[in-house]
């Protein structure tokens, strides 16, 4: 067993313990890891939903059976010298467990405890199972997306798990560790998705206010109401996004459009938005997607190639900006925001399930004897996963 390796980046030297889980906590943890900090996986005996990927970058792995008090007591040897702790249980399932925050904060009053939960630590729907489909759909978000008429469609797990949930968990943790900086306390952060979500709603919110936005979809600035901001299919089945809201931009994607301008009609014109909307269509179906592309490159009429991941890969402008990392059997996205005083990365080690518990425990001041004890107990598995 090696030595843990030294993180590099801005959070060097913080240490966060992260309780195995899916989806937005562990995205926030690779968050943090992508910027230098020591992250700690404690994993669950056994089989787990979805495997060890690009999420576990970057973060080391322990598999404690937090069952046995022998795991418990181990978890809060690392919590005595780390300065956040992640977990995205139901509310009340860690202080059953014996390493809720009180517990937590008694041996430890500088730790930041990030709480990653849909539908946040109290209220009537608190202890109830839900996903992202389920917490956007209670925001305003889910409804607002999609055709008039037609089902809503989810936007993956974009805006809520990751958009309304990690983002926002990692916002309270590291505001509370600055504050932290001035009074010497830790703090709890209560990160719900439907929370996060309700915030990302802001700008409609706003604009409702001003009484320039409907509930009804497909009737409105941004959700594909206006001919000039939606997708288009082109002559091979693929798609170009057209987003020329401002007059300038509109005008230069209609300079390089083979289209009767008098005909087209004036850009606001609602009246003549169901004719430009066909009238654009058409248009775009007379060529490949490529070829609308070399037409709109370097312009400012904001038509672009919808990309597949693949794709999007392999694209000049994100390679010239070395915007992922091809690392083995990993296409990693490039670590962001980019800071100057931090080198791009060229490689990720992806960690490993248990496959770093003799140096975590180490580190943490236990010695040999200590590690084989638990080990013996089945507090901690030794795992070749």
């Amino acid at each position: 067993m090696t030595d843990l390796p030294t993180q590099n980046g801005p959070l060097s030297g913080i240490k966060v313990v992260e309780l195995a889980g899916i989806g937005p906590g562990p995205y926030a943890g690779q968050l943090l890891a992508d910027m230098g900090a020591d992250v700690i996986v404690i994993d669950r005996p056994g089989g787990v939903l979805v495997p060890k990927a690009i999420d576990a970058r970057g973060k080391k792995s322990m598999v404690l059976d937090l069952k046995k008090p022998e795991a418990v007591a181990a978890l809060l040897k690392l919590v005595e010298t780390a300065d956040v702790l992640i977990e995205g249980l139901r509310p009340g399932v860690t202080e059953r467990m014996g390493v809720g925050p009180d517990a937590c904060h008694a041996i430890n009053p500088r730790l930041v405890y990030g709480r990653m939960t849909g539908w946040g630590q109290t209220g009537p729907w608190s202890q109830m199972a839900g996903h992202d489909i389920n917490y956007i759909g209670m925001t305003g978000v889910l409804n607002a997306i999609g055709k008039d008429g037609q089902p809503p469609v989810p936007p993956l797990n974009m805006v809520g798990d990751f958009g309304g949930g990690s983002m926002f968990l990692v916002n309270g943790i590291l505001a509370a560790l600055v504050e932290r900086g001035r009074t010497g306390k830790g703090n709890i952060v209560d990160a719900a998705i439907v929370d996060g979500t309700n915030s990302l709603m802001s700008f409609v919110h706003g604009m409702a206010g001003l009484g320039q936005w409907r509930t009804k979809r497909e009737a409105n600035l941004l959700d594909g109401a206006m001919p000039f901001y939606r997708c288009y299919m082109t002559a091979d089945g693929k798609f170009m996004a057209v987003g020329c809201i401002e007059p300038q931009f509109f005008a230069a994607m209609m300079d390089r459009l083979p289209i009767d301008k008098d005909a087209y009609g004036g850009q606001h014109d609602r009246t003549a938005w169901a004719k430009q909307h066909e009238m654009l269509e058409d248009v775009f179906a007379t060529k490949a997607r490529d070829a609308w592309e070399v037409i709109f490159a370097g312009t400012d009429a904001c038509v672009t190639p919808v990309l597949d991941y693949v794709e999007a890969a392999s694209h000049p402008a994100n390679e010239a900006r070395q915007a992922f990392v091809q690392d083995g059997r990993w296409l990693h996205p490039q670590v962001a925001p980019r800071l100057a005083t931090q080198p791009l990365a060229t490689h990720f080690e992806i960690a490993t399930k248990g496959g770093d518990y003799a140096a975590i425990l180490t580190e943490a001041g236990l010695g040999d004897d200590e590690i084989s004890q638990l080990i013996a107990a089945g507090a901690v598995v030794v795992t070749k996963d």
